[in-house]
């Protein structure tokens, strides 16, 4: 499982859910779904988002085991 710190990175920077998924070409909708952890992103699309923060994948994006531990 992949948790992500979008929605903390993305209040953090002032954006809107639109405004980072025109930055990085996806839908709104992807966004929302990454931020509630129902879709992982390919490895370009974290790189992508992560580059918006300036900040490196590890920062957003954390790997966990089944049980919610750090992988």
């Amino acid at each position: 499982m992949i948790k992500n710190r979008i929605k903390e990175y993305r209040a953090k920077f002032g954006l809107k859910q639109e405004e980072l998924a025109a930055a990085v070409g996806v839908r709104r909708e992807t966004i929302v779904n990454l931020e509630k952890g129902r879709y992982n992103p390919s490895l370009v699309l974290a790189w992508n988002i992560a580059a918006v923060f300036g900040a490196s994948i590890e920062d957003v994006f954390t790997v966990c085991s089944d049980e919610g531990e750090k992988a």
